[in-house]
């Protein structure tokens, strides 16, 4: 009798540790499962990240880099190696030893923990149509940055910038294409949770990489500088606020949808090829911006020469609507990015099936030169 009360005791011992064993498994996965959440491209959910009190997800994507190894990326940091300067400081192209090109930003500043803090939020963001911020460095008084490297420049530097590419022919279903991966970009901050609200989206923003892919770069960067932002040569100063709505300008009241405000910017320069500060004519004493909100006659509106007869009269309409929406001075009124994002989807396809059907040039399509004029 004692044998057997003793085997069952003992296979009722052995039970429970299986299940025991089998309900640890499984906790170990599901929280495996839920450290790897991704975005449509591998992003972590951000509201779970070491930010404003939240639970923090290990930061294995986040690389502190030591000043040696920056110095030797960038050759001491020569000016040769010097690509640009932003708000954040002077841009170098770097070249690190495991052969990956990277855009390291550099400036003076204290070690603090609140740029970690923020770096490590930042770099936790993925998303195909989003420059990867890879890591930072604080060492003697300096900060750095690291970015990915996208090698084709700025979108600004193809329309009007310096060394812009006045040969290439950037096509209307490109520049469309551009629009929509910085849309979905754009779109992909807002869907963050908490949102993240870009606050300095404009046309040298948006990088494009050796295939024209779209790149929106220093998203959350505007968190770093606070009201340092604002320094810089009066022209930059006035060429960034021409990005933004009328009520940042005047309240410093920033939102997804000023975001949208400043997207509609963008279009607007994609379309001209022109920046947005220019006169639409040479005896207008208004910006581009402030022609195309007054303008009530579409018709009359001014496209880049270099577009030539690449678009159809339907997208290229369809194109400015969206734009002036995104344009609206009630920011009520402007709709939301994913609505943008929706609806270049939609005006690309578009434009794609009726060039593909009928044919770029063809009789059958109302050109836009019939409708609009170019700009010289």
């Amino acid at each position: 009798m004692s044998s057997t009360l003793a085997a069952i005791f003992g296979g009722a011992a052995g039970a429970v540790a299986l299940v025991g064993i089998a309900i640890l498994i499984w906790f170990c996965l599901s929280r495996q499962r839920n450290a790897s959440r991704t975005s449509e491209t591998g992003s972590s959910d951000p509201s779970q990240v070491g930010r404003h009190g939240a639970i923090e997800l290990p930061i294995r994507d986040t690389r502190r880099f030591e000043m040696e190894e920056l110095s030797l990326a960038t050759k001491s940091f020569s000016d040769k190696n010097l690509i640009g300067e932003g708000k954040f400081g002077e841009v170098y192209k770097g070249l690190l030893q495991d052969g990956m090109l990277v855009a390291i930003k550099k400036r003076r500043g204290l070690a603090s923990q609140e740029f970690v803090d923020e770096v490590r939020y930042l770099s936790s963001i993925h998303h195909r149509n989003l420059v990867t911020l890879l890591g930072y460095c604080q060492e003697n008084n300096l900060q750095f940055l690291i970015y990915e490297y996208v090698p084709n420049g700025s979108v600004s530097s193809h329309l009007y910038g310096r060394g812009q590419q006045s040969q290439q022919k950037l096509e209307f279903k490109l520049r469309l294409s551009i629009a929509q991966g910085a849309a979905k970009g754009l779109a992909h901050l807002h869907s963050l949770s908490p949102r993240l609200v870009h606050k300095n989206f404009k046309t040298a923003n948006v990088l494009v990489d050796e295939n024209f892919i779209a790149k929106v770069a220093d998203a959350g960067l505007r968190n770093f500088l606070g009201r340092v932002d604002t320094a810089g040569s009066s022209s930059q100063v006035a060429t960034d606020e021409i990005f933004l709505a009328s009520e940042v300008r005047e309240f410093r009241r920033f939102s997804e949808k000023s975001d949208v405000y400043s997207f509609g910017v963008f279009l607007l320069e994609l379309l001209s090829g022109k920046e947005a500060t220019a006169s639409p004519f040479p005896d207008s004493n208004q910006n581009l911006v402030e022609w195309v909100v007054s303008n009530e006659e579409r018709d009359m509106m001014s496209y880049d020469r270099r577009l030539e007869s690449s678009f159809t009269a339907e997208g290229m309409e369809d194109y400015i609507m969206l734009m002036i929406r995104c344009l609206d001075p009630s920011s009520e009124r402007r709709p939301a990015m994913s609505y943008v994002k929706t609806e270049l989807d939609r005006i690309i396809e578009k434009e794609m099936k009726l060039t593909t059907i009928m044919g770029e040039g063809t009789p059958y399509v109302a050109l836009g030169s019939q409708l609009f004029k170019s700009t010289t």
